[in-house]
Order: C-alpha cells, then sequence, then structure tokens
C-alpha cells in the first residue's frame, strides 16, 4: 500500500517538476506577481518575499516587497538599499505590513545588506553556476530570521517552480504543513501528532534524492480531495491505497 501511494505522489511532483516554467501567481495581483516572477530583473524581490513569509498569511507576505517598493517609487535593488532602516520600520509600522513590524523590518534590511555585500548586489548569484542543493539551503539560512523550514521552501521554489538547475536535490526537504500532515496521517506513513520531524524524515526515508518533491503532490492531494471534513475520497487518486478510507469503510 505504501509503494503504490508512493508512486502516485511521486509521478506527480516529478511531474511538476519536468513542465515547462509558468507564470506564478504567489499573491493572486498580478502587478505584485509580476515583480516575483521577473528573477532575471528583479531577484531580490522573490528573496525578500520568501523572508517575509512568516506567521502570516502567504499571500500576504509574499506581497510585502512589492508595496515597500512602491512606497519608495522604485524596484531598483541599488535604489532601494539607499535607504535606511528606520525608513522601512516606518512603513511596515504605518502600513501594517506585517504581525511583527519592527522585526520583520529590520530583517528585510538587513536582507538587503547581505545581499550587497554577499552576493555584489544580484541576489540570483545565490543561486547561479549549478550550486548543490546544499548551497542554496545554506545560504538562505544566512538571512535573519530566515529557518530551514522557509529555507528548503525557497530551495523548493527555485527547483520546481522556476526550474533553476542544481547538482541535486537531496537537502531540499519536505515543508511540513498542514495539507502534508493530513495526506500523510491519512496515508499511515505518520501517525496523528507526529512531528515535523518525522515528517521530513519519513520524506527522506520514502525519497531520498529529493524529499521535496512530496509538496506539490501533497498540497494538490489536500487541497482538491483530502480536506479535513467530508473528504472526497471517491475521486482522490490515492484511493485504492489510503489507510484513512479502509478505516471508514
Amino acid at each position: 500500500m505504501e509503494n503504490k501511494s508512493k508512486d502516485i505522489l511521486l509521478n506527480k511532483g516529478y511531474e511538476i517538476l519536468k513542465r515547462p516554467k509558468e507564470f506564478i501567481s504567489f499573491t493572486g495581483k498580478k502587478e505584485a506577481d509580476k515583480y516575483l516572477n521577473d528573477l532575471e530583473n528583479y531577484p531580490h524581490i522573490f528573496v525578500l518575499a520568501c523572508i517575509m513569509d512568516r506567521q502570516i498569511k502567504a499571500e500576504r507576505a509574499w506581497e510585502i516587497p512589492y508595496l515597500v517598493s512602491k512606497e519608495l517609487n522604485s524596484f531598483n535593488f541599488d535604489e532601494i538599499l539607499k535607504f535606511p532602516q528606520e525608513k522601512f520600520v516606518e512603513i511596515f509600522e504605518e502600513n501594517k505590513l506585517h504581525r511583527f513590524n519592527k522585526e520583520i523590518a529590520k530583517s528585510f534590511y538587513l536582507a538587503l545588506k547581505d545581499i550587497k555585500e554577499k552576493y555584489g548586489g544580484d541576489a540570483s548569484n545565490i543561486w547561479k553556476n549549478y550550486p548543490s542543493s546544499a548551497t542554496v539551503v545554506r545560504r538562505f539560512l544566512e538571512f535573519r530570521g530566515s529557518g530551514i523550514k522557509i529555507s528548503t521552501m525557497f530551495a523548493n521554489i527555485l527547483a520546481r517552480s522556476f526550474k533553476i538547475p542544481m547538482k541535486d536535490h537531496y537537502c531540499i526537504d519536505i515543508s511540513p504543513d498542514i495539507q502534508i500532515r493530513r495526506v500523510f496521517t491519512r496515508l499511515g506513513y505518520i501517525k496523528e501528532g507526529d512531528s515535523n520531524e518525522i515528517i521530513i524524515y519519513k520524506a527522506r526515508e520514502l525519497n531520498p534524492e529529493y524529499p521535496g518533491v512530496f509538496d506539490y503532490s501533497c498540497w494538490f492531494i489536500g487541497r482538491d480531495f483530502c480536506h479535513p471534513k467530508n473528504p472526497d475520497c471517491g475521486s482522490c487518486p490515492l484511493n485504492g491505497c489510503c489507510e484513512y478510507l479502509k478505516k471508514v469503510n
């Protein structure tokens, strides 16, 4: 049963990985998403958006660099960097951009400084020249406020959605959100209430070459079929190998 469900999830995950690059809707707002998708001209906008993604709704977090840039009347990296930290705190607090405006504004500003000092003002140097997945994750971890969950999410989006070439995908772990937890639990991969670490290591056990490949397929299953209440088990691609379905029937 586990092998069958694993194969279905892997096939979906690798199908997404192999698709041509498409425009990604991060915020649902076309103008903001235009900058987030433009890694050639505005890679810093994407990097800053990932750093913002903490304890608020994802769509709101991803819009923050766009909103800040509009307040500063520039999306150009060097122009934005001219402003002092106090200006970013002011923008965050006046516009109530985050739950923790002062702290996140500081992370925003220090990320700009790191991009300048470590990557020559070009954030795409974080992932250029065919790096290993460990290198990409480690580089993102060095940004203030960036934990392992955000850093692996960052690397996964680069690999899966932006098709950035890397030497390997070994260090791109699954991001154990609510959808992944529900799907993994109902498939019998983990027990109810298991820690995030158990989820991460289970994904590594199932597919050590690229544990994070399960992210999209589990999100897709959770969103469209495996609802918290009244799941659509009859239409779910996993209905022939789901432990939850066996128990309720």
